[in-house]
């Protein structure tokens, strides 16, 4: 396995640590890093759906943790003593733990366990002050100009007749 130098791609930037780790990660070829299998989809222009094959487990046996820019799957089957003598087991049932990494503004909107697949639905919902936004353009005659510095002509007073 081929293992590369990233260090000068980061000397001078500020701020990057987590793609470097993505890229550090990504360069490890973990063999456990298959299991379990998944799918990651994007349904539209801003929800996503994460589908992962984890027959064997049940609600109990699963938990999804969302902190800050990472999602965390873990499963712990529980241990069912065999009923038989098996042949051939060719169905994992051990524990696991898959990591994602999420981008800014990315929330997990929902979870289900259907057939032996876990579905996970997540959306981007940036907030509306990151929005980009349209500024008016307006013109101004020569009288509503104040000049910097001047201070600000004060309202005119009027007396009412009591």
């Amino acid at each position: 396995m081929r293992s590369y130098d990233l260090s000068p791609l980061f000397r001078s930037t500020v701020g990057f640590d987590r793609l470097s780790r993505l890229l550090e990660t990504a360069t490890t070829g973990e063999e456990a890093a298959s299991y379990p299998p998944y799918n990651i989809e994007k349904m539209n222009e801003d929800s996503y759906r994460i589908t992962m094959a984890v027959a064997g487990f049940g609600l109990d046996d699963l938990a999804i943790t969302a902190h800050q820019n990472s999602l965390t799957v873990t499963g712990k089957a529980k241990k069912d003593e065999p009923s038989g003598q098996f042949l051939y087991r060719g169905i994992a049932g051990r524990a696991f733990e898959r990591r994602f990494q999420l981008a800014d503004f990315i929330k997990v909107t929902g979870a289900s366990l259907q057939n032996g697949l876990l579905y996970i639905e997540l959306a981007r919902e940036v907030p509306e002050a990151m929005k980009p936004r349209s500024i008016a353009i307006t013109t101004a005659d020569r009288r509503d100009q104040v000049e910097v510095g001047a201070p600000a002509p004060a309202p005119a007073l009027t007396q009412q007749a009591a």
